[in-house]
């Protein structure tokens, strides 16, 4: 029975994906939905984005072996990225009026940055789309009763989530997003009423997590220590900032004022109720210690799924395995959409020279698809806990793109010699770190990299410039937008006939 209503959900929202996408008609409509998008849609984007399959599996299995400790990465420095965004990026961006973060990259510092950021961003989402659809599988694995194995529902999910991405777009994303929020937020509250009940109340689980440590957050004061909570900070709070994903949502807003504050109520919502899912996984320890126990070195992300399947009515089974299914396909689904859009825009298109607008839509559809067999091919491979894919796949985003989008909008002396040497300082420094340095270091990787970064963009900006800080030509649909306007105000300038207007 439970399958049968994931099944009829799954093409309910699969349809209304592809109703959407009628109001595709051009490229700025598949990547940032003409610009319409209302503060309720971007908010609710915004949220179910970032509510995904490592809310409600990692973060708890997580919780349970670390505690606030182990979570500080997400959800502290993912609700902190979603505010910094909203109170510091939004507004600069916005008025820029790009189709891309890539775009921004070249506006500023020219070509060469521009392709080497967009790699770097492309390359960030395999960690993160990997574990939604690592996730997905093990989903079809668990309603099925070990029907569909977990090889053949990251395929299943991962095509069907491709279908209605492939036509719909940013539109697409964003109206499933405001159905699956309201599925999200209204079924965990729903399963989180259930399970208080069960255990005796909320308190008696806040209790008992309190006297097991689990509410520990701040570091000892030991520098080594120190460090390693501030690199895992970081990584998601500031690694995450220079996103597509993210910038869709500015870019996709309606006026500026929403992507301000669609930004950072998105950012408080995912905060508040990512607290739910580790509420949940910790009741278990209550209800079902021995399967806790069972599962907590072997598989600890299928605890919150068999705690709902052993212990909750169909009704709130139902409204869990919903919940669940909204957060993983509405973050997959803008996750392959936004690296397919940056590799067209910034990448592919320069190399294939001029473009019609109908071209351009079809390329970014079609490196949807191979961006998503790829991605798909990568989750059936990888062994991370879903986790440590998305807590990873910050690092090199970090370490690469964010010192050159915080100093070229916040400090006028940054050049295109300083962002291409801040770019080279983190990559030289953190990439051997991470693969011939040693597993438990005493300065993490991404936070060596990140300061070596720094240091380059200082370096390369005040020392004499011998690359020179070309003038990057404008993106083509920038042009187009500018033309339009030049030409809608010689018409206000200079009417037409009333007879001729009336005609």
């Amino acid at each position: 029975m439970l399958l049968w209503f994931v099944i009829a959900y799954w093409v309910i929202s699969v349809s209304i994906g592809l109703f959407v996408s009628t109001r595709v008609h051009n490229t700025r409509d598949f990547a940032v939905a003409g610009r319409h998008l209302p503060f309720y849609m971007v908010t609710a984007t915004v949220f179910a984005t970032w509510f995904g399959s490592e809310t409600v599996l990692g973060i708890p299995a997580t919780f349970l072996k670390d505690g606030l400790k182990g979570v500080v990465a997400d959800p502290f420095g993912s609700a902190m990225c979603l505010i910094l965004v909203g109170l510091f990026f939004a507004a600069p961006l916005y008025r820029m009026n790009l189709l891309t973060i890539g775009d921004y990259y070249k506006q500023r510092f020219g070509r060469g940055v521009e392709v080497l950021t967009s790699i770097a961003i492309v390359l960030s989402y395999l960690g993160w789309v990997g574990a939604q659809i690592t996730a997905l599988g093990l989903v079809f694995n668990v309603v099925s009763a070990g029907e569909i194995s977990k090889l053949a529902g990251m395929w299943i999910g991962s095509f069907t989530i491709l279908i209605y991405t492939f036509f719909g777009g940013m539109w697409a994303v964003a109206v499933t997003d405001f159905i699956q929020m309201i599925i999200i937020v209204l079924g965990m509250l729903y399963i989180g009423n259930e399970v208080s009940g069960m255990v005796g109340g909320v308190g008696v689980v806040v209790d008992h997590a309190m006297q097991a440590n689990k509410f520990e957050f701040w570091p000892a004061l030991d520098a080594k220590e120190m460090l390693g909570f501030i690199a895992a900070w970081v990584t998601m709070m500031f690694g995450s900032i220079p996103q597509q994903d993210v910038f869709q949502r500015v870019q996709s807003s309606k006026t500026e004022k929403i992507a301000v504050w669609g930004s950072v109520l998105g950012g408080v919502l995912y905060f508040g109720f990512a607290f739910v899912p580790m509420f949940l996984a910790y009741s278990a320890t209550l209800l079902d210690p021995a399967m806790v126990a069972g599962l907590i070195n072997t598989d600890s992300q299928l605890i919150l799924p068999r705690l709902v399947l052993d212990k909750a009515p169909l009704v709130a089974q139902v409204l869990f395995f919903g919940a669940l299914l909204s957060a993983i396909k509405s973050c997959a689904s803008a996750t392959l959409l936004a690296p397919s859009v940056s590799f067209t825009e910034n990448i592919l298109k320069p190399m294939m020279g001029k473009m019609s607008d109908r071209r351009l839509l079809l390329s970014m559809r079609i490196v949807t698809v191979v961006f998503t067999v790829l991605v798909t091919l990568y989750a059936t491979h990888s062994k991370a806990s879903i986790f440590k894919m998305v807590e990873s796949a910050y690092q090199v985003t970090l370490v690469t793109a964010f010192i050159p989008l915080l100093a070229g909008i916040y400090w006028k002396r940054a050049t295109n010699q300083g962002a291409l040497l801040s770019i080279f300082c983190g990559l030289a420094v953190w990439l051997p770190l991470l693969v011939f340095g040693p597993d438990d270091p005493f300065v993490p990787a991404q936070l060596a990299g990140l300061i070596a970064s720094a240091a380059g963009m200082v370096a390369g900006s005040l020392l004499p410039n011998r690359i020179g800080n070309p003038l990057p030509e404008e993106p083509e649909h920038m042009l187009l937008h500018h033309h339009a306007a030049a030409q809608t105000h010689h018409v206000a300038e200079h009417p037409l006939p009333s007879s001729l207007g009336e005609k």
